[in-house]
């Protein structure tokens, strides 16, 4: 779209610079397209999030030593009291369950929250007038207008600039503005930066005025791209997840191998298999630390807290330990991580 007059970009999209795009036609391109917003992971129900979290070798181990006595010996179980000890198990592993759930629900819900609040409203051609719409109701074709502090909805080919000025670091990583204009770019190929002639979603005008037809949206965009790459990145384990699992591991190795000895020493001495099964399994109940998985999750979760006050939405539990690991964040160019914007902080008078 960068290398053809702008005329045909709008006849290629079938509007009428004058009047815009109809109601009707609207309609009909919002049923083929979609509505110009980006598409993030289904969200899994409360008790997905729950059940997960059950997920663990830890937590099977735990699971298993809390199980194993009752299916031995149930009379046993009850009468010498080894109820208390499932009890306390099941207790820990629930306590856990529930903070990691709830506190995943609570991100997602201040993540929904934050969309929702950042849904900005553009000046659209439509049947001859000028309306005010969401951003999200914008469809290939539609003619709108920007100027200096506007949101760039969608990806457009620029049909009309006057001084026009665009900050496109939130896409690109470039803190300088980057001049606009009409004319064709006779370069193939060229990078995003280069691309003088179009507007990108999610960058904002910081000077001038401008008029642009929507080409792509949602995530058709380049921003949609991007975003499209992350949805299909696979999740990887904490550092704390792994040192947890490989402990996990490693105690679950020796008491099958302690528990396995003390076994059958018990039952050469005895010839009573009940009696060397309960010894061995009390054995491997006694050294399975049940605190460590609440520790680390309280813990974790204390950290949550202390980001909240800092204005910091944190996802999942572990993220905090690695967030806390870092020790050097590298990045390519300013605007990456920043918002490239100053805000008066402290008024002094003269």
């Amino acid at each position: 779209m960068q290398n053809k007059e702008y005329k045909e970009i709008i006849k290629k999209l079938s509007t009428d610079e004058n009047q815009g795009l109809t109601s009707s036609e609207v309609e009909k391109r919002r049923e083929q397209y979609g509505l110009n917003e980006l598409k993030s992971k289904k969200s899994s129900p409360f008790i997905v999030k729950f059940l997960s979290q059950f997920a663990d070798f830890m937590v099977i181990i735990l699971i298993i030593a809390a199980i194993l006595p009752v299916a031995v010996d149930p009379k046993g179980w009850i009468e010498e009291r080894d109820w208390i000890e499932t009890i306390i198990i099941a207790a820990v592993l629930l306590i856990n369950a529930f903070v990691g759930a709830i506190q995943e629900n609570n991100a997602e819900k201040s993540l929904e929250a934050l969309k929702k609040l950042s849904t900005p409203h553009t000046k659209v051609l439509r049947d001859g007038k000028l309306v005010n719409i969401k951003s999200n109701e914008l469809v290939p074709g539609d003619i709108f207008y920007v100027e200096a502090g506007d949101f760039i909805p969608a990806d457009a080919r620029i049909i009309s600039a006057t001084n026009l000025m665009v900050d496109e670091s939130a896409l690109t990583g470039e803190s300088v503005p980057v001049t606009k204009s009409v004319e064709p770019i006779e370069k193939e190929n060229p990078a995003l930066g280069d691309m003088t002639n179009c507007l990108f979603s999610s960058t904002y005008v910081t000077y001038g005025k401008g008029v642009g037809i929507v080409v792509k949206t949602g995530m058709d965009t380049q921003i949609g791209r991007i975003a499209s790459a992350l949805m299909n990145t696979d999740e990887s384990t904490t550092p704390l997840q792994n040192r947890l699992n490989q402990i996990a591991k490693v105690i679950g190795i020796m008491c099958i191998a302690i528990c396995a000895i003390v076994f059958i020493l018990k039952f050469i001495e005895s010839s009573d298999w009940l009696d060397a099964l309960k010894n061995a399994i009390a054995l491997a109940v006694a050294a399975i630390p049940e605190g460590l998985p609440a520790v680390s999750t309280i813990v974790l979760a204390i950290g949550v807290q202390k980001m909240v006050k800092k204005n910091a939405i944190v996802k999942k539990l572990p993220a905090v330990e690695t967030l806390g690991g870092s020790e050097v964040i590298c990045s390519d160019k300013t605007g990456t991580l920043t918002q490239n914007k100053m805000k008066v902080v402290q008024l002094t008078d003269a």
